[in-house]
Formats: C-alpha cells, structure tokens, sequence
C-alpha cells in the first residue's frame, strides 16, 4: 500500500485504528503524551510491536522480578539475547528458551521452524557457537487428526530446520492433554559455547558510529508478528497465516559462522537479532540500552519485495537477519568478513546523541519518536488476581490388575517411547554429544577439556493446574533432578512462561502461584533465572492451556567420568530407591488413565529435603558409587522402575511393600531409583539415605513382588514393544 493511502494520524485516531493493532484507549493517550502528538500510521504500528506482551512484557514484568537472577557463575542474567554462565577455564556456556506457539498453531511446519531459527540466533548473537537444541512440546490427545497434522508439523519443522543449520537435536519433552488441542505449545531452546572474551552485547554505543544490516533481505512476512503471539487464537486466526514467518536454515547458518567470524574484530561494538518486532526491536533497544539515539535510512536496508512501506519494513519479521554497530569508519572490514558468506552487509544509520528513533524514507522523516518511549516506557499493569475454586476431593482409585496397569502406562503418549520424534532429528552432528535423547538429561561434551554440559526441559503442568505454586516448585526440581541423574551440578535456568489470559483474574492468580514456586525452588536450589520468555493468550475461543511454565536447565559435569545414565548396566547391580513414597495421586498419569481428568490435590514437595537428596545423590555420582540414575515423575514407581531396563538385554527383579498397589503409580516428589556395583554397597549404603529393593538379572525379564506377592511377570522386550510402538501406531491410526 503507497504511503500516501495510509490513514492519517486523524484518522488513526478517530476511527481508533490503533485497536486492530493490539493498543488500548490509554495505551494511544499515553503514547500521543510521550510523542507530544498524534502518531502517524508507522509509528502507530511501532508502537504497537514494542508495547505488545511479547516485546514489553508489560503485564508479566511484576513477575519476573520476584526470580533470583545473580549467582557465582552468572556472566550475563536477563536482559540481552541469552545468558551466559561461566564453566571454568574462561569458558562459558549461552542459552535460552522462547516460545511459538501462535505461529505454530497456525503453520505449524514453518512456525516450529523460525522458532528453532530465533533462538538460535539469540545465542550466536551473544558470541557463542550453538552447539545444542532442545525442545518442550505440548499437544492435544492424539486421538483426534488435527493434533496428528500438528505433532506430525512441528516435529518435522523442528528436525527440517536443525539438521539443515547443522546444530544437534539432543534432549527434550512432549506431553499430551486435551487442554492443549486448539492451542499447542512450541518451545525451542538452543545453548552455545564461548569463550569470555568473546561474549557480547546488543548495545548502539559510540555517536556517530555505523549501523548496519547484515542477513537477508526484508520481506512482508511475520508483519504484526509480536502482536499476533499476544492475542487469544480464535476460529479466524487462520486468517493471520501471513503472520508466520517463513525460514531458510542454510542462510542461517552462513549468519552464524559470518557472525562468529565479525565477533573477532575490535571494529565491533554491538549486535542484535532481529526477532520479535524486527528491526523495529533490535534498533530501539540497542538504542535504549546504550542511553543514545539511532537513525536509519530505511531505502537502504535490503529489500526482497518492490514498494514496500516503511510500515512493512518495521513490522516485517523476516528470518535470518541481524543488525550491528560498527566504529565509524570500519565498515568495510565488518563487509570483507561478511562478503566471504555471500550475505548482505550494508550501512543503514548511525548512532546519534539525541536519543530519538528517527526513520527516513524517501527523503522524508517517517518516524521521530523517543527512543525510550519505544523500549521502556510501556505501560506495566499490576493485573487482579483470584483463586479460583479447587476440586480438592479425589476419588478413590482402585486398582485390581497392576500388570495390566503398568502395560496401559507404558502406552501413554506422556510416558511411550519418544523415538519416532527424536529418530527425526541429527543428535550426533558436531560429535560432542556424549548422551543423546532418551536418558533423563542430555550431554554434550566441551572439547578440549575434561567437562560436559548437561541440559534438560522439565514442566508437568497437570500439577500446575492443581497447585501452581508447589507445580512451579516442582518444574524446578525435577529439572534440577534430571541433572542430577546425569552427574551434573544444576547451575542456572531459562524458562518460558506459558498461560492464558492474564486479564481473567484466576489465569493471574495462577501465574502469581507459580512464579513464587518457582521463584523460591530456585533460590534453595542455588539455580538462578539468567533468561527466559514469557508465552501468554494461549486459549482457544475462551479455553485456557494448563499453567506450563517449561523450564530449561543446564548443569556442569566437573569430569566426564561422572556422567551417568538411567539404564541399568550390569547383572548382579543393586537396585536401590531414594525417598519414600507416598498416596498422591492428583494429576498423576494413573489418574488420567483411569478416571480420564484431573482432581485432587498435586504431590507436595519439601523443597529443603528436595535439595539434600539431590547435593548426596550427586556426591554419591561424583565418588563413583552410582552405576545408573533415574528420577521417578510420571506414572510413578513401576513404571521408573520399566524404563530402566528399556532398550536393554537386561531384566529386573523388584519387591514393594506398601498398602495398596496404587503406591506402584503414585507420583511422590523427590525420589529417585539407582543401581550400585556389588563392591559399592557398603560405601554407598553408608553415604546415602536409600532402600534396596531389587536387583539388575541377565534373563530379559521385568518381576515386581508386592508385600511378598508376585503382581508383574513381563518379558522386557515385549514391554519395549509396547512402549516403542504407541506413538507410532496413535499418529498412523486413522481415527
């Protein structure tokens, strides 16, 4: 559309225009004060972008400060494109997780693929080379053939992107429940190794220095997209199908390594990825960061379509591009390294002491706001809040046939196999990963050393949806323990905040829960918060996803001999649980499976008895007393118990006491199962609060006595087959 058929600032305001764009009354009166007048139609729709949820955080900031964000090995916290934790030897470790989840309702093959592309380049904007991708997926049951269509997409879109990028896929977590059916849940998080002195910042410093363009041309697609993944989806979201961006991995990945290679020079100052809100985001707050100002010549910058509008240019979310700050007078160096991957590199602004935002087009000033009013001085809402009603009440489950039980759990999308989505994607590409997808953590290891990286994604939101405070404990701490498992020290987390409608007082409610759960687990457990999104509008015409804040955890393996895994490892191992187990069953897997919802009350968690077993588990790894570890989560004991013998030659002999068998899938907080070597017993029995309950057998059988009675006989391997077979069997079933 010419610039001259754009309404006009009148117009804009009298036929309240601004409202299709996503601003309130107030917000437009707040912003005609900042600006001292009426905006025109591109500074309307910047304003737009960057006072969005998904740019301003404006009505979850409150929140995300009650998250401890400091930490001895913390080198960047919140604030940039990733954080950084420091691992020892002036090296560090970037990473972040981020959502989309609109984009891949609507297109979700593209929409999981610029997901899994933006992330990335929040970490190599940062300096980092990525070396690691992870996801957290959530969809509806897979009974029904859009949720097939969906899953079949976003894995596909996932592996399309990072195999072509050449960035391993190694570790994540998919859940299933109804809840989620209208409105699935993408996260994609990417972790990246540096070196200190390589580390980076998205600051314009330096007036009069150059800004420049470096990546792909602009199109017109993902325009609106910040504020599109801050709306409710509806029956008509189909329509904002142009907001979906649309990637290309293999000019990402000639970005990467001509981004790695511009780090090196001193001509350098600052850099940033141009995601959510485009160039829109990434020059304003480079701007606002660095307390200046910022001008660009928007006939200059790189465009792959003809008459496009300033609009459209801001707007636009384009994939793969990048925007840098250069001494003046050195452009051409940032060029000569850029010109060898056959990217563009082209000068667009500079940076000014005035601290405006100033945008020319065609000889005309387009845009001349206050930097500030765009990156900082969105509104922050302090939202109601109300509790809502909780069933409390649980329904006594009654199981006559554990065997039989165990066999349907096992067949369970949360719980089977998740094979055929992880056989989809390159987990050994690089050759650093050391424990591909399967075990409770994955790890890649940091050449040149004697360390590793463990890394996980965690949330069980059934317990959120119960009681999200003790379900925002509980996301920490089973991250923490899948860590653990693997014979890392937790260090730090990123995290994504997924929920509804923040403006329904009981949606809020929950958020306030969880965050404070959250917000004090990672406090105990000394694992600070150092980035992270926030996800929220996910509902589908009125109905609400369960409270899913993912979180992404990486951990410190000191030696590579301390790595562990869950499955047992040889016959005559004994087979010992940590921590007690208790009746709960609220949002448990067993609950589903036999009463079809959840009620009740979520597991509690004793967040410092939670800490102890972790820190003498760990000491127990780390002196070589552990011959495997796994954390019991869903579907409870019996079912930990069968995935440590999965995908082995190996069987189990197991004896329970209890008082009825529904403790066989009570899902209990805090505990974990190990094997020890024979010569370790009374070592690891004197250092280490467990129970012996079994023993590892070479007969490739899975035995569970209960009180004495034999209740479970299985062949493993046909409890493999059932494990391994359901999630391909659902996705082919024409139902």
């Amino acid at each position: 559309m010419p610039l001259l058929l754009e309404p006009s600032p009148s117009e804009i305001k009298e036929q309240k225009l601004y409202v299709d764009m996503g601003l309130t009354d107030a917000e437009f009166e707040r912003i005609e004060q900042l600006i001292e007048r009426t905006p025109n139609y591109t500074e309307t729709g910047i304003f737009s972008v960057m006072w969005s949820e998904h740019c301003s955080y404006k009505k979850s900031k409150p929140l995300l400060s009650k998250f401890p964000t400091q930490g001895a090995r913390v080198l960047q916290g919140p604030g940039e494109g990733a954080g950084i934790i420091d691992i020892g030897d002036e090296l560090a470790v970037a990473f972040k997780i981020e959502s989309h989840n609109h984009p891949s309702a609507i297109e979700p093959y593209q929409g999981a693929a610029t997901g899994v592309g933006g992330i990335i380049r929040d970490v190599f904007s940062m300096g980092a080379r990525p070396v690691a991708l992870l996801n957290s997926l959530r969809f509806g049951e897979l009974d029904h053939p859009r949720t097939k269509y969906l899953f079949e997409e976003v894995v596909a879109g996932i592996a399309g992107y990072g195999n072509c990028v050449g960035i391993p896929t190694v570790g994540g977590e998919i859940q299933f429940d109804d809840c989620y059916k209208g409105n699935p849940l993408v996260n994609a998080m990417c972790v990246g190794l540096m070196k200190h002195e390589d580390i980076q910042v998205g600051q314009a410093k330096g007036i009069g220095n150059t800004v420049m363009y470096i990546g792909s041309a602009t199109g017109r697609d993902g325009i609106h997209g910040a504020t599109f993944a801050s709306e409710e989806l509806t029956d008509e979201s189909a329509e904002d199908r142009p907001a979906v961006q649309v990637g290309d991995p293999f000019m990402e990945k000639l970005l990467i390594e001509a981004t790695l290679d511009i780090i090196k020079s001193d001509a350098l100052i600052g850099i940033q990825d141009m995601g959510a809100a485009g160039l829109t985001s990434s020059a304003s707050e480079m701007a606002s960061k660095a307390g200046t100002g910022i001008e660009l010549n928007l006939d200059l910058a790189p465009q792959r379509e003809t008459g496009m509008t300033p609009y459209e240019m801001m707007l636009s979310e384009s994939q793969e591009r990048m925007l840098v700050v250069v001494q003046q007078g050195r452009e051409d160096e940032i060029k000569e390294v850029v010109s060898q991957y056959d990217l563009n590199a082209v000068e667009v602004g500079q940076v000014t002491d005035d601290h405006r935002f100033r945008l020319i087009h065609q000889g005309d000033v387009v845009t001349d706001v206050p930097v500030d009013a765009l990156a900082e001085d969105a509104p922050v809402y302090d939202l109601p809040s109300e509790k809502p009603s909780f069933n409390t009440n649980t329904q006594p489950l009654r199981i006559e046939d554990p065997e039989d039980v165990l066999i349907k759990l096992l067949q369970q999308p949360t719980i089977a196999s998740k094979e055929w989505v992880y056989r989809q994607y390159d987990y050994q590409v690089q050759t650093n990963t050391v424990v591909q997808p399967g075990s409770d953590a994955a790890i890649i290891r940091v050449k040149g050393t004697d360390k590793a990286i463990a890394m996980t994604t965690d949330c069980n939101s059934r317990y959120l949806h119960l009681d999200p405070y003790q379900g925002g404990q509980i996301a920490v701490a089973e991250a923490a323990r899948n860590i653990v498992c693997s014979g890392a020290d937790p260090v730090a987390i990123t995290d994504c905040l997924n929920f509804g409608n923040p403006d329904n007082p009981e949606v809020f409610w929950m958020m306030e829960q969880a965050t404070d759960g959250m917000a004090n687990a990672c406090e105990t457990l000394q694992t600070p918060v150092i980035s992270g999104n926030v996800s929220l509008y996910n509902e589908t015409n009125g109905q609400s996803v369960f409270p899913t804040p993912v979180i992404g955890m990486v951990g410190l393996i000191h030696q590579l001999d301390h790595i562990t895994t869950l499955h047992v490892k040889e016959p005559g191992d004994l087979v010992y649980v940590i921590g007690e187990t208790t009746h709960e069953v609220g949002g448990s897997e067993v609950q589903k499976l036999l009463q079809g919802s959840y009620e009740g009350e979520a597991p509690e968690l004793d967040i410092m008895q939670e800490k102890t077993r972790q820190q003498n588990l760990l000491k127990a790894i780390q002196n070589g007393l552990v011959a495997s570890a796994h954390d019991v989560s869903e579907g409870g004991l019996a079912v930990a118990l069968a995935e440590k013998v999965m995908t082995t030659n190996f069987g189990m002999n197991v004896g329970l006491r209890g008082k009825n068998f529904v403790e066989l899938f009570s899902e209990t907080q805090s505990r974990f199962i190990v094997t020890v070597k024979p010569e370790d017993v009374s070592e690891f029995e004197a250092n280490v609060d467990a129970t012996r309950v079994g023993v590892v057998t070479n007969n490739g059988r899975f035995n569970i006595q209960f009180n004495g009675e034999t209740i479970i006989q299985q062949k493993v391997d046909q409890l493999i087959d059932r494990w391994k077979g359901a999630i391909p069997c659902l996705v082919k079933s024409k139902a």
